[in-house]
C-alpha cells in the first residue's frame, strides 16, 4: 500500500479491537499476536521499526547464559524455549553459532563446561547442539585469532544468531498479511480517554504534519525505553518504571575473528559478558552496562565504553582491534524495569513486565528479542480480558513468520526468505550501491515499493544494514539511495539534498572520530 492508502486504513475503522504504540520488539511482537488471533489491530511507530533498542543488539537469539549464572532458571528456560521456536518459524533469519569460551585456567573449562550443560538441559528437545569441550587445537581451529599464551582449552556451545531489524520488517509484512494495519513516522502526541478510561489516541503523520484521532477497545503502550512519557500522557504523575541502562557495540572487519564461532568473554572486569560475533562477513564486539540518567532516540557511545571493549577484546584477540579498525559504533538503550535503590542495572532482571492503569492503559517493558513472542502472548491475554473481547488461543508458537523458507539462499540474500526473488527482479539487482557494501539498487526499490521505508535512514540503517556495518561508507552511499528513493516515493531534489544531508549528519554519530573524543551524548526524550 502507499503512505496515503496505510494511513486510511488506519483512519478508517470506527473502532479497532486493540490499538498498539511501539514498533520494535515488543509492539510488533504485540501486534502479530493480536491479528493472528483475529483481533483488528493497529500499530503506530514515532519514528520507524526498530529505530530504537530493537535495532541495536547484539544480534543472538538465547537463552542468556549470564541470567543462567544468575540463578534466573525460569527465565533462561523460557527464552531457550522461544529461541527453538524462532528458529523453526524464522529460519531466513536465525541460524545456529557456535561460540567458544577460551579457557586460561586450568579450572576454566569444567566450571564453565557444568553450567553450559545446564544450559543444554534447560533447552530441552529444542535444544541446538550440545555444549563440548575442546581442546586448544580445536578451539583455535574455530577461533584463530584467539590469544594463544596460556591458552588450554575451552567450551564450545550453541546459540542462535539473526539480524534484529530485519526480524522486525518480517513482522510488520507479516502483521499486514494477517490484515493489521502498521504506521511508522507517526508519533502518539496524546491519549483520547473518556472520563479516565483511555479509549484512543492522536497521532501526528510527521511527513505532512496532519493529526488524526484513533480509537480501540485496548490501548498498549509498548515503547520500550519511552513507556513513562506514554504513561504520563494518561496520568501526569505516575512514577517512571524504568532504569535504562545503555550497551555499546563496535563492529570492525571480518579479518579479526575469520573462523567460523564466535567467542564470548564470561566475566569482563566490570562483572558482564562480552561477545565477539561474526554477523554479515563483518564482527560485533560488546556490550557495555553503563547507567544514563534519561532516554534518547539516538544515544550516543561514551569513549570509556568504547575503550572497555577495545581493551577487554585485546584480552582474548590476537591481534586485536584498535580505535583505527572500527567501522561502526552504536548504543542501545534498555528498558529496564526499576529495582531498589542502589541496585546495579547488571543486576536488574531481563523478563517482561505488564502494568495496567487505572484508565486500562496496558504498558508492556523489559523483556528481550528473544522472547518477544511470548512477550505479545502474555500481552494479548491481558488485553483481550481486559477489553472483554471475544477469548481466542494463540497461534504464534507454531506461526511461519513472512518470507519464511529452509531454502540455500545466498547469504547477502537469505534474510529476504521467498521474497528474495522478487526483490532480485527489480531493476539494478546486480549495481552495488557502493564497492565496500553487499546491497543493491533493487534492495532499495523494494524496501520503498514493500517494507515502508520512508527515508535513506530506513534504507540504510534498518531495511538494509550499512550504518552498522560501515557508518562512512553507508554516507558515501545515501546520494544514490536519496535519488533511488525520490523516484520511488515521488520526491524532488530539495528533498533529496535533506535527506542526505540529515543521514551524513547521523552517520558521523557512528564513526570514531580521529582524536578519540566521542561527541556528547544526545539525551533529550522527545518522541515516543
Amino acid at each position: 500500500m502507499t503512505r496515503v492508502e496505510i494511513l486510511t486504513a488506519a483512519t478508517t475503522p470506527d473502532v479497532w479491537d486493540v490499538l498498539v504504540i511501539g514498533g520494535g520488539a515488543s509492539g510488533l511482537g504485540t501486534a502479530v499476536e493480536a491479528a493472528t488471533r483475529g483481533y483488528s489491530t493497529l500499530l503506530l511507530e514515532a519514528h520507524d521499526y526498530a529505530k530504537g533498542t530493537s535495532s541495536r543488539s547484539t544480534k543472538l537469539v538465547h537463552g542468556g547464559v549470564r541470567y543462567l549464572a544468575q540463578g534466573n532458571v525460569s527465565l533462561v528456560r523460557e527464552a531457550l524455549h522461544e529461541r527453538g521456536l524462532l528458529k523453526k518459524n524464522a529460519p531466513h533469519l536465525v541460524r545456529d553459532l557456535g561460540f567458544v569460551i577460551a579457557a586460561y585456567k586450568w579450572w576454566a573449562a569444567p566450571f564453565y563446561g557444568i553450567g553450559l550443560k545446564v544450559y543444554d538441559l534447560l533447552a530441552g528437545k529444542l535444544n541446538l547442539k550440545p555444549s563440548r569441550y575442546v581442546t586448544r587445537g580445536q578451539a583455535l581451529e574455530r577461533t584463530p585469532t584467539l590469544r594463544t599464551q596460556d591458552l588450554k582449552g575451552g567450551i564450545l556451545y550453541f546459540d542462535g544468531q539473526f539480524d534484529d531489524a530485519r526480524l522486525a520488517v518480517t513482522l510488520l509484512r507479516t502483521l499486514e498479511n494477517f490484515g493489521g494495519v502498521a504506521v511508522n513516522h507517526a508519533p502518539v502526541v496524546g491519549l483520547i480517554k473518556e472520563g479516565k478510561k483511555v479509549v484512543g489516541a492522536r497521532f501526528r503523520d510527521d511527513e505532512t504534519g496532519a493529526e488524526h484521532a484513533v480509537r480501540a477497545k485496548v490501548v498498549v503502550n509498548a515503547t520500550g525505553v519511552f513507556v513513562d512519557d506514554v504513561r504520563r500522557m494518561d496520568d501526569p504523575a505516575a512514577k517512571p518504571m524504568l532504569s535504562p541502562s545503555q550497551g555499546v557495540h563496535v563492529v570492525v572487519d571480518r579479518a579479526f575473528l575469520p573462523g567460523d564461532s564466535a567467542v564470548m568473554v564470561p566475566r569482563t572486569d566490570d562483572g558482564r559478558v562480552l561477545f565477539a560475533v561474526p554477523w554479515h562477513d563483518h564482527v560485533v564486539i560488546g556490550t557495555t552496562d553503563t547507567p544514563v540518567p534519561s532516554v534518547s532516540a539516538e544515544p550516543r557511545a561514551l569513549d570509556e565504553e568504547i575503550e572497555f571493549i577495545l581493551r577487554t577484546a585485546a584480552q582474548y584477540l590476537e591481534p586485536a582491534p584498535t580505535r583505527a579498525d572500527v567501522r561502526s559504533v552504536y548504543a542501545g538503550l534498555r528498558p529496564l524495569v526499576k529495582a531498589a535503590e542502589g541496585t546495579d542495572t547488571k543486576a536488574i532482571s531481563r523478563d517482561h513486565v505488564i502494568r495496567i492503569s487505572d484508565g486500562g492503559l496496558i504498558t508492556l517493558t523489559g523483556g528481550k528479542w528473544t522472547t518477544y513472542r511470548r512477550m505479545g502472548e502474555d500481552t494479548v491475554n491481558r488485553a483481550a480480558a481486559l477489553a472483554g473481547l471475544p477469548a481466542r488461543l494463540s497461534v504464534t508458537e507454531g506461526l511461519a513468520l513472512h518470507g519464511a523458507t529452509t531454502a540455500a539462499l545466498p547469504d547477502h540474500w537469505k534474510v529476504y526468505g521467498t521474497d528474495a526473488e522478487w526483490v532480485q527482479a527489480l531493476p539494478g539487482a546486480d549495481t552495488l550501491l557502493h564497492p565496500e557494501l553487499p546491497y543493491t539498487e533493487a534492495e532499495v526499490r523494494w524496501a520503498a515499493q514493500a517494507e515502508q521505508a520512508r527515508t535513506v535512514e530506513d534504507v540504510l540503517s534498518r531495511r538494509l544494514r550499512a550504518l552498522l556495518l560501515n557508518a562512512r561508507a553507508s554516507a558515501e552511499a545515501a546520494p544514490r539511495v536519496a535519488a533511488i528513493l525520490a523516484e520511488e516515493l515521488g520526491q524532488g531534489a530539495a528533498w533529496q539534498a535533506g535527506q542526505v544531508q540529515a543521514y551524513r549528519e547521523l552517520a558521523a554519530g557512528y564513526q570514531l572520530p580521529p582524536d578519540g573524543v566521542t561527541g556528547p551524548q544526545e539525551r533529550s526524550a522527545q518522541n515516543v
